[in-house]
């Protein structure tokens, strides 16, 4: 609390009065352009490296950056998730939701030991709300990873699209670059995608293309993000060599 208060007034003196006036420039119509879902990891810090502003986007924190499936929102029984791509998606009319994982996710690393039977007991569950989550949410993501592992890391993966009829494929770190738990974790942000899509009330939006569903991935210990191209089938570095190739990319598929 000595640092957060220390923060508080360092802000007060040397931003406050900034941010005010951005706060006032968007207060009457502010107009965010994407639903960004990222994990709660303390490192991550998404306005920063993606140098967004006040208005840009909203932000969604949790343990693994996971949404859950639509079968899981039963007689009212919901999470936050699906309720903040209602208010983002329908509410708000935004047209992007990004998923964006990240490398020695702690929740991903927690995901890739319940392949032990015993770490992932009923009784371990009882006493850790953690693995429950995980146990609920991602069993999915290690399905896949499992796919994956039969293949020698080396086959693609096929996941669900924004429609029925639709799908992604995806090569899993071909260039062999992370360890087992960072490809479960790219794994994992690409079943967010397929999981997003599930939702009756995004399906219209979707098929008629007003809706467009995005993933990003940080490696934590070098800076560098990653962006999912369907054209590729792969997570590409974004950098000076790849940029505008991904720009048009997403200008030809997301505009």
């Amino acid at each position: 609390m000595d640092k957060l208060l220390k923060g508080i007034m360092k802000y007060r003196c040397n931003v406050k009065e900034q941010m005010v006036k951005q706060f006032l420039q968007v207060k009457d119509n502010p107009t965010p352009k994407a639903v960004f879902f990222t994990c709660i990891d303390s490192r991550m810090i998404p306005t920063r490296f993606t140098q967004t502003n006040v208005g840009d986007m909203f932000v969604v924190r949790n343990a693994g950056n996971i949404i859950p499936h639509s079968q899981h929102f039963m007689d009212e029984l919901t999470t936050n998730e699906p309720a903040a791509l209602e208010l983002g998606c329908v509410v708000n009319d935004i047209r992007h939701i990004i998923v964006c994982g990240h490398s020695d996710c702690k929740a991903i690393n927690l995901l890739y030991k319940l392949q032990d039977s015993e770490f992932a007991s009923q009784d371990n569950r009882r006493i850790s709300p953690l693995r429950a989550w995980l146990c609920t949410h991602a069993l999915s993501s290690l399905e896949k990873f499992q796919q994956l592992e039969v293949t020698d890391y080396t086959k693609p993966l096929v996941f669900q699209a924004e429609t029925p009829l639709r799908k992604f494929v995806a090569y899993i770190d071909p260039d062999n670059k992370f360890n087992l738990e960072d490809k479960l974790s790219q794994i994992n942000t690409l079943q967010q995608l397929q999981n997003i899509a599930s939702y009756g009330f995004l399906k219209k939006r979707l098929e008629k293309h007003e809706l467009h569903i995005h993933a990003l991935w940080f490696d934590i210990y070098t800076g560098e993000i990653y962006y999912f191209s369907r054209g590729a089938k792969r997570f590409v570095l974004v950098e000076e060599d790849s940029f505008e190739k991904l720009l048009q990319e997403v200008k030809k598929y997301y505009s």
